[in-house]
């Protein structure tokens, strides 16, 4: 079965092992997901079955918005509640000065990676490397924020959402805030409630040729062609500048690569299924 759709992760569950309560649910066994959450956090994940995991690396994910919570007083080595070694009573911040520095991290921001993340410090994961004690380096990197909404401040909890580009991690965009408000702190809740236009919507069954980032070509040659996984002639498309693009037909679809006018397949005959 071919099926492209959005599940809620709880919390305190790895992505890998949820994904594995919904394989049991819908009885697959071919399956994957987009976009690691990190146990403790929650919501948006992208699940494939089928062949539409292949469809991963085509699929419009951005930007991403998050809703989350700042604990003041907190602190942590994971830069979250998994790791807590410090809670002190935190001073209390006015509400107007917090708004203030939240809109403020509208724009390009570039900072440290949590040393507690899935980066790779040659060859390994960096979060191994810090279970295990070792010494190492993050590289700085850089993210996009489009949007920031505040939600509310009960202390000693900072509320609010956020909207940044691929790749962002707000566990250490929370301490740039932080260090604006001359407070320590961490996150104890993180919820993702998009990537892209993918929502949570009870599950259901998504069209893939809604969400895919690519171009769409025109094949004027014949359907059997894509059928048959024979060799395809740059002469049968429309567009025949480089580039991948999009072959759609009325129950399957392809991904193709023009390079140097010549036509290569990148995924061959995807079959659509009917959405819920």
């Amino acid at each position: 079965m071919n099926r492209l759709f959005v599940v809620k992760k709880p919390v305190n569950i790895s992505s890998n092992f949820y994904l594995r309560r919904i394989k049991r649910k819908y009885k697959e066994k071919k399956a994957g997901f987009s976009g690691t959450l990190d146990p403790f956090a929650c919501g948006c994940l992208v699940v494939a079955f089928g062949q539409y995991p292949k469809l991963f690396q085509f699929l419009k994910k951005t930007p991403k918005t998050y809703r989350t919570t700042v604990w003041l007083g907190s602190q942590s080595d994971s830069l979250d509640i998994e790791n807590i070694y410090n809670i002190s009573d935190a001073q209390n911040l006015d509400i107007e000065t917090i708004k203030e520095n939240i809109e403020n991290l509208k724009g390009a921001l570039e900072y440290l990676p949590p040393k507690y993340s899935a980066k790779k410090i040659d060859g390994k994961r960096a979060y191994d490397l810090a279970r295990g004690g070792v010494d190492f380096e993050m590289k700085k990197i850089t993210s996009q924020v489009y949007d920031v909404q505040f939600i509310n401040y009960n202390h000693p909890f900072i509320s609010f959402d956020i909207t940044v580009s691929e790749g962002s991690y707000i566990r250490s965009i929370a301490q740039i805030l932080l260090d604006k408000l001359g407070a320590v702190g961490t996150l104890s809740y993180l919820e993702r409630l998009n990537e892209g236009k993918f929502k949570f919507n009870n599950e259901k069954a998504l069209n893939p040729l809604e969400y895919l980032d690519l171009k769409e070509n025109k094949y004027i040659g014949t359907k059997e062609w894509f059928d048959l996984g024979k060799k395809l002639q740059i002469e049968y498309f429309e567009t025949k500048e480089d580039g991948e693009y999009l072959i759609s037909f009325d129950t399957f679809f392809a991904i193709i690569r023009i390079e140097n006018e010549k036509v290569k397949y990148v995924l061959n005959k995807v079959l659509l299924e009917e959405n819920d």
